[in-house]
């Protein structure tokens, strides 16, 4: 039903900033809470941000509170990642998937897309 394409990735030098956005398909857009997810070698997939619906409730995993902004348009179907004071324990591929804020856990249905590198290196 959802299809994410993410982008805005790159090679950051630590301090830097970037903005993700998730682009996305389906009818049912509005009707879910989305969020960015990212996996990193070695590591296993940490859940980074969820958006409600309505955008009115937002949830972040401590170790980017402060620095990460999560938004979303639903006009557009685009949910953004604004990423600022990266730090190399960003670097990670960011997948865009449906997700509970209160858990900052993926939907079970939710499938995984290409997703974008972020590369946050001196």
């Amino acid at each position: 039903q959802l299809q994410f394409v993410e982008s805005g990735g790159g090679l950051v030098q630590p301090g830097g900033s970037l903005r993700l956005s998730c682009a996305a398909s389906g009818f049912t857009f509005d009707y879910y809470a989305i969020g960015w997810f990212r996996q990193a070698p070695g590591k296993e997939r940490e859940g980074v941000s969820c958006i409600s619906f309505s955008g009115a409730t937002t949830n972040y995993a401590d170790s980017v509170k402060g620095r990460f902004t999560i938004s979303r348009d639903n006009a557009k179907k685009t949910v953004y990642l604004q990423m600022n004071n990266l730090k190399p324990e960003d670097t990670g591929v960011y997948l865009c998937l449906a997700c509970t804020v209160a858990t900052l856990k993926s939907l079970p249905w939710s499938r995984w897309g290409q997703g974008t590198q972020v590369t946050v290196s001196s």
